[in-house]
């Protein structure tokens, strides 16, 4: 007997949150053969960490990005798209299209992440085929996007110096899956009192497999090494699709 209607039905638990990471994973599976001639980047950050500063300083490089790494063979191009998340507004959207790079918008209403279904379709209103660069700027939030697979090959962390250098400790689920870090407006680094080796250590700590970047995108400060990596990145991602 269940104990609430009285039947004999055995009870049964049923794990919704499972089932839902199961249909994104589905999703995301599908999103990497529309995607695999693309380098995808998932940019994930806290609200106010400066996302859209750096994606719109990106978009704007893109020549330097191109040339970047000698050690590497340079993309003659950077072709990119961007996709953006965000709760309501498409405010962020129409900074980067100042850049007139394609941009497309997808409000969540509710929802404090982006999905891979929602991606997809998104996406589709991309012309894929002219791109060989993708970025999603995902909703700002630590927490839930920290577990949606959305078909990206490298998952890049944003967090500002005017945080705390703590934001890895509280947050571990996100800076675990990250296979970069970021580290933001370093111009302002010394006004708010930002410790940048006490910052490093718990990135250490809590992210051992994450790449670190310094840099202010308002400056440029740090750019250098941070578009020789997309370089580097872009060029063997397109060695692997020729392979």
């Amino acid at each position: 007997m269940c104990g609430h209607c009285g039947c004999q039905s055995p009870r049964q638990t049923l794990s919704l949150h499972q089932n839902v990471l199961d249909k994104n994973d589905h999703y995301a599976e599908h999103n990497r053969v529309l995607f695999q001639h693309l380098l995808v980047l998932n940019i994930l950050s806290s609200p106010g960490a400066g996302k859209t500063t750096l994606i719109q300083r990106v978009l704007h490089d893109c020549d330097l990005i191109a040339g970047a790494d000698p050690l590497y063979r340079p993309q003659k191009t950077v072709r990119p798209g961007v996709i953006v998340g965000d709760l309501a507004t498409d405010r962020d959207a129409e900074r980067l299209r100042q850049t007139e790079q394609p941009v497309i918008q997808i409000n969540t209403g509710n929802l404090c992440h982006l999905e891979a279904e929602s991606v997809g379709k998104a996406a589709q209103q991309l012309d894929l085929d002219h791109l060989n660069l993708l970025i999603i700027e995902n909703v700002g939030n630590l927490i839930c996007p920290a577990v949606y697979d959305l078909g990206e090959d490298l998952r890049i962390v944003l967090m500002s110096v005017t945080e705390g250098e703590d934001k890895p400790l509280k947050y571990p689920t996100m800076f675990k899956s990250a296979h970069v870090v970021v580290i933001t407006k370093t111009d302002i680094a010394d006004v708010v009192g930002f410790n940048r080796e006490e910052a490093v250590s718990y990135l250490r700590l809590i992210a051992p497999q994450a790449i670190i970047f310094e840099l202010s995108a308002t400056t440029g400060e740090g750019l250098t090494s941070f578009y020789a990596y997309l370089n580097q990145a872009l060029s063997q991602h397109v060695a692997k699709v020729l392979v």
